[in-house]
């Protein structure tokens, strides 16, 4: 009796999910939904979701959250994410999430948690003052992967060690029970040129929380606005190498060229090969027309969308129903394996 059950004995399926905290960014695009719209065309069902349960393990004002969700639905829509080619869900609307999230709190161990490094980087001093939710996140984050018995799952560094805790939950649950029902989820490791910086400090992650609008670009701003932060962005003096190696601790530098091949589905050695020898006051120009052409459209698209925010509810409500048609049966299996009385 094996205490695995291998990703290869189910349908190749992936989930991914990101918060409605507002502010979705550049890095959020390249680091995450680029990827996700490439998935649907390849052999896999598709799956992708607002977290909204793992947003309130920090406290959100209701009328942001909404907000904030609809707005995350149009920013997937708006990139590429197809409702006929995938399945997109608010969390909240799918309750086996949390349900099988509940089963779950009971395989994972308090040490397993514990041993989270992005809790303790969240939580800070205050480990004793922050939710119980933000403690045992990482258990509802196995919930949303396998309630789809999703056999892969795109991931960043940040989140490699929380899909770790994901296999182990899912062979203990193997083990305890003496099946094979959940399988051991494959990551799917995104690209070096993905994880996209601060244009105000290359050695910091973009981020929406940034109090500095400047240095990051919003996948609402406008064509003016991206192009105006693009040409504002920090550098250095020196020209740009012809070879990556050449990029080495010249954080700003790396940042610019890896957007740029990011966004020109290049490598960094390609976009060097035509731009080594540039001085940013030539390079910044093709890069700010590049981000404007692949960026400016999902902006005008978002705004759209946005203004009818009752066809995007229609969206979601469909996607959950297609998601309980995977889910429900999954969590049934799992209540009668458990013991449960159904």
């Amino acid at each position: 009796m094996s205490d695995t059950a291998p990703a290869s004995k189910f349908t190749p399926r992936v989930f991914s999910g990101i918060q409605p905290s507002g502010g979705l960014t550049l890095g959020n695009y390249l680091g995450a939904i680029k990827r996700f719209v490439s998935m649907q065309d390849e052999d896999f069902e598709t799956v992708y979701c607002m977290v909204d349960l793992h947003a309130i393990t920090v406290w959100q004002d209701p009328a942001d959250l909404r907000h904030n969700t609809r707005e995350l639905a149009a920013g997937f829509i708006a990139s590429g994410i197809s409702p006929d080619k995938s399945i997109l869900i608010n969390q909240s609307q799918v309750p086996e999430h949390a349900q099988l999230g509940w089963i779950f709190n009971c395989v994972a161990r308090m040490g397993w948690m514990g041993r989270m490094t992005q809790f303790k980087d969240k939580a800070g001093k205050n480990t004793e003052k922050v939710s119980l939710g933000l403690f045992g996140y990482p258990a509802l984050m196995a919930a949303d992967i396998l309630v789809y018995h999703a056999t892969h799952v795109p991931v960043g560094e940040d989140q490699k060690q929380h899909l770790e805790l994901t296999r182990d939950i899912a062979a203990k649950f193997n083990h305890d029970y003496g099946v094979d029902f959940f399988p051991i989820t494959e990551p799917v490791i995104e690209g070096a040129a993905t994880r996209v910086m601060s244009l105000r400090d290359g050695s910091k992650k973009m981020s929406k929380s940034d109090p500095s609008d400047a240095s990051r670009i919003n996948m609402t701003d406008d064509a003016d606005t991206i192009a105006k932060k693009i040409r504002k962005a920090k550098t250095d003096p020196d020209a740009l190498p012809s070879e990556a190696a050449g990029l080495e601790n010249r954080p700003e530098a790396r940042n610019l060229v890896n957007i740029y091949a990011a966004l020109n589905e290049q490598t960094v050695d390609q976009v060097l090969a035509d731009v080594g020898g540039q001085q940013f006051g030539t390079f910044k120009p093709q890069l700010a027309e590049l981000a404007v052409a692949k960026l400016a459209p999902i902006s005008s698209e978002m705004a759209r969308l946005m203004s009818d925010p009752a066809e995007i509810d229609r969206i979601l409500a469909k996607g959950a129903l297609q998601a309980r048609e995977i889910t429900a049966p999954i969590l049934k299996k799992t209540y009668d394996i458990v013991g449960m009385v159904s």
